[in-house]
C-alpha cells in the first residue's frame, strides 16, 4: 500500500530556519487554521499532489510518495511564451522531489492562506526540494489543476483581498518601491550583472551549459536587451529620451552614449544616489539628469520613452493614469519602448484581486498585466502597439543565472545583514519567477507604441 503524503509525524529538523518572531512574525507562528479548514487542505494537498510529475519525501522515517501517472517526459517542452521551457537536460527523467520536514505545519498553512502558506512554509524550513525550479514549474504548469473546478468557483470566500495600504497613489507607490528597491544596493550587486540591470536580457543563443555566465557574457546579454529598446525607440544623436523607472541607471548612461539627451526618473532613494554616481563615472553627466519623482509627475515632452518592466509596479487601478502618461509626454512623431512582464487574462484577473506571496513579501501593489490589458489600456490613451516581441525563455535564463550567483553569495548576503529567512525567501522568488517563465506562465514582451493617428491630428 502506498504511503500518504501525510502519514509522517510532524518534524523539526536538527537545522531547523532560525525565525525572528519580530521581523517575521508570520513566518514564526502557526497561522490560526480550523481543524476542518486544515484537514479539506490535506485532502486537497494529497489529491493534487499525488497526481503531478513529482516525489513526496518525508525526513521523520524516509517514506516517499511517487506520483501517480506521468513522468517530466510527458510534459509540453519548447519556449516560455511558446509552451515550456525545461528545467532539466534533456535525457534526463528523475522527478523533483519535496521533502516534507514538518508536513503538519506544512499543510496547516496551505489551510489558512493558500499559496501564501505555501510559500511561508519555506521560508519557516518546514520543506525543501531538491530541485526547487523543477518542483514549481510542475506546479506552475498545472495550476489551474491543483483546486478542482467546483472549490475554484469558491475561491473569493476564503482567499485573503489586497491590503488597502498597498495601493499605488503616490504615496504608497514610494513606499512599495523602498520596500523591494531599497533594500541595499550592495545586495542587488552581488547577484546582478556588473552593469546592474534587474530586468530580463536577451541572449545569442541562449546558453546550454549549467552554471553562472561570465559577467561579461552576462553584460552583453543585457545590453543587448537594452540596445533592442534603443533601436526601437529610435534613440540617437539629439533625440530627447525619457525614461521611467531609472533603475541602477545602465539604460540611460547607453542612451546618452549614443548622443541622446537623457531625463530619468525613480521612486528609489537608493538606486538614484548609486545611478547618479555611475552616470558620472560613466562621463555622461553632462546628458544624464536622475530624478526622484512619480511619472505622474513628469511635465514635458520627449522624442522617445522607454519603461523596463516598470507597468508590473504600477498596479492595475493606475495603468489608465501610466498609459495617459505616455501619450501626454510624446513629442509628436514620438516613439515608446516598452519592455513588460505578462500573464494570461484570466490568471491576472484572478490574481488582482488576490493578495499573493509575491505581493505580501516582495513586491507590494504590483500586478503583471496580461497582453489584452496592455494592449485596451494603450489603446484607451491614444497609443498603438505597432511591434511585439517575446523573450519568455530568455527571462527564464536571466533568472537562473541571478539565482545561481546569489546562492554563490550565501555568506556575503548575510554579511550584510539578510538572515536565514530572507535568504530562503529570496531564493523561492527567484525559483518561482523562473519556473513561471520556465512554464509558460509567464512571458516578457518587448513592444513599440506610437500615437494614434487620429489622436495625434487632436492634438
Amino acid at each position: 500500500m502506498t504511503p500518504s503524503v501525510l502519514s509522517a509525524a510532524p518534524v523539526t529538523p536538527a537545522d531547523a530556519v532560525p525565525v525572528d518572531p519580530v521581523r517575521w512574525p508570520d513566518v514564526a507562528r502557526r497561522p490560526r487554521a480550523s481543524a476542518v479548514r486544515t484537514a479539506v487542505a490535506r485532502r486537497l494537498v494529497e489529491r493534487a499532489l499525488a497526481r503531478l510529475p513529482l516525489r513526496i519525501q518525508h525526513t521523520a522515517d524516509g517514506s516517499s510518495v511517487a506520483p501517480g501517472h506521468g513522468d517530466l517526459g510527458t510534459l509540453p517542452r519548447g519556449r516560455a511564451g511558446d509552451a515550456a521551457v525545461p528545467t532539466r537536460r534533456e535525457g534526463d527523467t528523475a522527478l523533483p522531489t519535496l521533502t516534507l520536514h514538518d508536513p503538519v505545519s506544512f499543510h496547516r498553512r496551505i489551510g489558512a492562506d493558500g499559496l501564501i502558506g505555501f510559500g511561508e512554509s519555506y521560508m519557516a524550513g518546514e520543506w525543501d526540494a531538491d530541485d526547487l525550479v523543477g518542483l514549481l514549474t510542475v506546479l506552475a504548469r498545472h495550476v489551474d489543476e491543483l483546486v478542482p473546478a467546483p472549490l475554484r468557483r469558491l475561491r473569493g470566500a476564503w482567499v485573503r483581498r489586497r491590503p488597502a495600504a498597498d495601493r499605488n497613489t503616490p504615496d504608497g507607490a514610494r513606499t512599495n518601491i523602498q520596500r523591494h528597491y531599497d533594500l541595499s544596493n550592495e545586495l542587488f550587486a552581488l547577484f546582478l550583472d556588473p552593469g546592474l540591470s534587474y530586468s530580463s536580457a536577451v541572449f545569442d543563443p541562449l546558453p546550454e551549459h549549467d552554471g553562472p555566465l561570465s559577467d561579461a557574457e552576462f553584460t552583453a546579454a543585457q545590453h543587448r536587451k537594452i540596445d533592442r529598446l534603443l533601436d526601437l525607440a529610435g534613440a540617437g544623436p539629439g533625440t530627447e529620451l525619457l525614461e521611467i523607472g531609472t533603475g541602477w541607471g545602465e539604460l540611460a548612461i547607453r542612451a546618452a552614449a549614443r548622443g541622446a539627451r537623457v531625463r530619468t526618473v525613480t521612486l528609489s532613494a537608493e538606486q538614484l544616489a548609486l545611478a547618479r554616481v555611475r552616470v558620472a563615472q560613466a562621463g555622461v553627466a553632462d546628458r544624464v539628469s536622475v530624478e526622484l519623482l512619480d511619472y505622474r509627475d513628469i511635465r514635458g515632452r520627449y522624442d522617445a520613452v522607454v519603461s523596463v518592466e516598470m507597468i508590473e509596479a504600477v498596479g492595475a487601478e493606475y495603468w489608465p493614469d501610466y498609459f495617459a502618461a505616455l501619450r501626454r509626454l510624446l513629442a509628436p512623431g514620438g516613439r515608446v519602448a516598452l519592455q513588460a512582464i505578462t500573464m494570461p487574462h484570466e490568471r491576472m484577473l484572478a490574481t488582482a484581486r488576490t493578495h499573493t506571496w509575491i505581493s505580501k513579501y516582495v513586491f507590494p501593489g504590483g500586478l503583471i498585466p496580461s497582453p489584452e490589458s496592455l494592449a485596451r489600456e494603450s489603446a484607451a490613451a491614444g497609443l498603438r502597439i505597432t511591434h511585439d516581441s517575446g523573450y519568455g525563455a530568455h527571462y527564464a535564463e536571466t533568472l537562473r543565472q541571478w539565482r545561481e550567483r546569489f546562492r554563490g553569495q550565501e555568506t556575503a548576503v548575510a554579511a550584510l545583514g539578510f538572515d536565514p529567512v530572507f535568504r530562503r525567501l529570496w531564493e523561492f522568488y527567484l525559483a518561482y519567477s523562473e519556473a513561471g517563465f520556465r512554464s509558460g506562465y509567464l512571458d516578457v514582451r518587448q513592444l513599440l507604441l506610437t500615437a494614434d493617428p487620429r489622436t495625434e491630428a487632436s492634438r
